[in-house]
């Protein structure tokens, strides 16, 4: 297993390769095409009359899940592999965003620091992300989310596992339905591994836990997430297969790990810790906003994949500022859950996050704008290298600082621990194994549609 995170090409040769090796166990197919004419393949492995689907690269910025889908496919390909696996067919979604994956190759390959990876982040905005359905009544899905649907829809899977890769905290999984046995589980691999847990992650703030690191999706009318972000959960692919008894998780493991994301003792200023998170979240979005405004008459068109999820960024800051500050936050009704240590780190991380990952896209657009990106084309002058004067260098001076003096601060302030990315993979391996036989033990598979 390579020490680095492999490319779009990368899984796409050693998944031919798998199958050209297991013609009687491998196919490997085409089940859609991205809004920019990249294949989506999905590799399949066995011949049971069941189904187990696994999604990797739903999200453009976390290249873990198609190795850990690799990983899973070779072990699954050997002639002594478990006998429950054999009831099984599964099938492996390579990359459902290739699209944005590609946009994320740059920091691949290291050297694996907070500054290398915001520099090069990409991730596009809510309604561009293909795991989410659209939001307006009558809109069709994005290519990507149609090939995953009509996926669904044929395979009627006892099991999907979506692998996600958190940049910064801890691992922990998304269930639609409860698997019995699933928190020791992960608890177990957490542990071998040194990888921490976590215990009130931002993205199931409000959602309540079976067990330590697992974590049940709200329904409609629940409450999902913070009222400042889009939410969408039960609408999801996640939920799209739920009438066919389907079990949904989603299995997250962190890239750098952070201890305190675990750490459920009682924090000892929760309202001060609140004011600095709420403050310094909104100083950092202004300022950024400001810098964009300077700099937005002379942006090139060329641009706009990056501008979109910078100002959806920008706008989602101030409201969580809002919600986050102490006295909205601690009132009595409508606020934050108890909030300990692991609460708090985990809302530290997301508004560190949210500004690195703003100010790295933004630096990318004035990068671009002056032709130093790489794959820029430099007939297309455009904007910001028409208008690239003393006001463009002195905003792209300001925000190379401001970017790395937030990466430093954002890793210094969790005490950062990079996670081998081979533990990465091994496990979201076995947290996908034990999600099978937990699946396949206390759940049944129904056919309710005809």
């Amino acid at each position: 297993m390579p020490g680095r995170y492999l490319t779009v090409d990368e899984l796409t040769s050693r998944a031919r390769g798998l199958a050209a090796a297991h013609p009687d166990r491998a196919v490997l197919r085409r089940i859609g095409y991205s809004r920019a004419g990249e294949p989506i393949r999905l590799l399949s492995i066995g011949r049971g009359s069941r189904h187990a689907l696994v999604v990797a690269g739903p999200h453009a910025n976390e290249p873990v899940g198609g190795m850990t889908a690799l990983r899973l496919a070779r072990y699954l390909a050997r002639p002594e592999r478990p006998g429950r696996a054999m009831d099984t067919t599964w099938h492996f979604v390579l990359c459902l965003d290739p699209d944005g994956a590609r946009r994320n190759e740059r920091w691949l390959k290291g050297p694996m620091t907070f500054a290398q990876h915001y520099r090069h982040f990409f991730r596009p905005g809510f309604a561009e992300q293909p795991e989410w359905l659209p939001t307006e009544p009558g809109a069709e899905p994005m290519p990507e989310t149609r090939a995953l649907l009509d996926l669904q829809d044929e395979l009627r899977p006892y099991l999907q596992c979506s692998l996600h890769g958190v940049d910064v905290g801890g691992s922990f999984v998304q269930l639609t339905r409860r698997l019995p046995g699933l928190p020791e589980r992960l608890g177990r691999s957490a542990a071998d591994l040194r990888i921490p847990v976590e215990l009130g992650p931002y993205d199931a703030f409000f959602w309540p836990s079976p067990g330590p690191g697992v974590y049940d999706m709200p329904r409609p009318q629940e409450t999902d997430q913070f009222h400042s972000l889009p939410a969408a959960t039960a609408t999801s692919t996640w939920f799209h297969p739920y009438t066919y008894g389907t079990v949904t998780a989603v299995v997250e493991a962190p890239m750098w790990g952070v201890e305190e994301v675990g750490d459920t003792s009682v924090h000892p200023d929760p309202s001060g810790a609140l004011e600095t998170i709420s403050r310094t979240l909104r100083q950092d979005a202004l300022f950024l906003a400001g810098l964009l405004e300077r700099v937005r008459p002379g942006l090139p068109a060329t641009v706009a994949p990056l501008l979109a999820p910078v100002e959806e960024y920008l706008a989602i800051c101030g409201g969580l500022a809002d919600e986050w500050a102490p006295e909205a936050a601690l009132r009595e009704t409508g606020g934050l859950p108890p909030l300990n240590r692991a609460r708090i780190m985990a809302l530290r991380i997301a508004a560190r996050r949210l500004v690195v990952r703003t100010a790295g896209m933004l630096h990318q657009m004035l990068a671009a704008g002056h032709g130093t990106e790489p794959g820029h084309d430099p007939g297309v002058t455009g904007g910001a290298a028409g208008a690239g004067g003393t006001e463009a260098a002195e905003v792209r001076a300001s925000l190379d600082v401001f970017l790395t003096r937030r990466c430093d601060a954002f890793e210094a302030d969790c005490r950062a621990r990079w996670i081998p990315v081979h533990d990465q993979v091994e496990h979201q391996f076995r947290i996908v194994l034990a999600a099978s036989e937990l699946a396949a033990r206390f759940r049944e598979p129904r056919a309710v549609r005809a």
